[in-house]
């Protein structure tokens, strides 16, 4: 008899059970972003590779060669393939444009750690609407989403990408010293970036400023007093109560993609220890392939919010 080679590691089988209960979960997110203007919107699994890198996304894991020597790759988010759709079939059409996506999306990870290299990733893009308006809309969407499939305990943790560099820029701090700050703040590493700031030739200030703002997490009246967080403010002013309830802002929270600019935002379970979606603004990616437009949007990652709902069942 052959032997039946097990699945890749970061791949899986989902049988009917929780097929039943992931489709559940996607018709609830579909429906929601069809009701508030989204229309959905598929993309090839496979782009060109120079698309990709183009995108400053997540680096694409898995390439091909087709027969015409062409390097491609599968999609490591939906971000990018969505802008460079906008950009190119919608080039005529006027802003904001809205869509919204179902796709399985494919990263290169470390497996052993229980991490997926293929999962299924459901979202929208609202593309030609500026912040603060635009960043609002989304938060709204995505709490109404979150809302319509019974998660009751979430958070959703709001930042600012352009935050930290802004301020690194402001004390002069070296460009390799930047780069490395700046992972330490993605991984939360806040042990490794204040070990790197005690390597620099700082001010006092200037040093306690940066290892004390990823820290400051907390409501709108962490805010108070600082100009740098105006545009966060701007965005807080406009939400619905419903949707401000869930906001926790967080100073230090940063997104691990090249494209994002402005307003960041992850979702938060107790059931989970890892965000179970995110965001944010990336207003420079469309002009990236022709047409500036400020854009923003959101991913959840369907397993994880059925892992959570899971938990929420099954109670403390």
């Amino acid at each position: 008899m052959a032997t039946i080679h097990p699945l890749p590691s970061g791949t899986r089988d989902v049988l009917p059970d929780e097929m039943r209960e992931l489709r559940a979960i996607t018709a609830a997110l579909l429906d929601v972003f069809t009701r508030e203007g989204y229309g959905e919107v598929s993309t090839p699994a496979l782009e060109h590779q120079e698309v990709l890198q183009r995108g400053g996304g997540a680096q694409p894991a898995y390439r091909v060669m087709d027969d015409h020597g062409q390097v491609l790759a599968l999609r490591p988010d939906m971000t990018v393939p969505i802008a460079r759709l906008a950009a190119t079939r919608y080039a005529d059409e006027e802003p904001p444009l809205r869509f919204s996506y179902l796709a399985d999306v494919y990263r290169g990870v470390r497996p052993h750690r229980g991490q997926m290299r293929e999962f299924l990733q459901a979202g929208v893009e609202l593309i030609g609407a500026p912040s603060p308006g635009g960043t609002a809309e989304v938060l709204r969407v995505l709490c109404a989403a979150l809302d319509a499939t019974g998660l009751a305990g979430y958070r959703v943790g709001i930042g600012d990408a352009a935050l930290y560099p802004t301020l690194l820029e402001t004390f002069a701090v070296p460009p390799q010293a930047r780069e490395t700050l700046l992972r330490d703040l993605v991984d939360r590493d806040f042990v490794g970036l204040e070990r790197e700031l005690g390597r620099l030739d700082l001010p006092v200030q200037a040093r306690e400023t940066l290892a004390t703002v990823p820290s400051v997490r907390g409501g709108v009246e962490v805010l108070d007093g600082r100009r740098a967080t105006g545009s966060l403010r701007r965005v807080y002013d406009l939400l619905e109560p419903a949707v401000a309830r869930r906001v926790l802002f967080d100073l230090g929270l940063t997104r691990d993609l090249g494209y994002y600019t402005g307003a960041v935002f992850e979702v938060y379970d107790p059931a989970l220890g890892e965000p179970l979606g995110g965001g944010g603004r990336y207003d420079e990616l469309l002009g990236r392939f022709g047409r500036p437009l400020p854009a923003v949007g959101f991913a959840l990652g369907v397993d994880k919010l059925h892992i959570a709902l899971a938990g929420q069942e099954r109670g403390p």
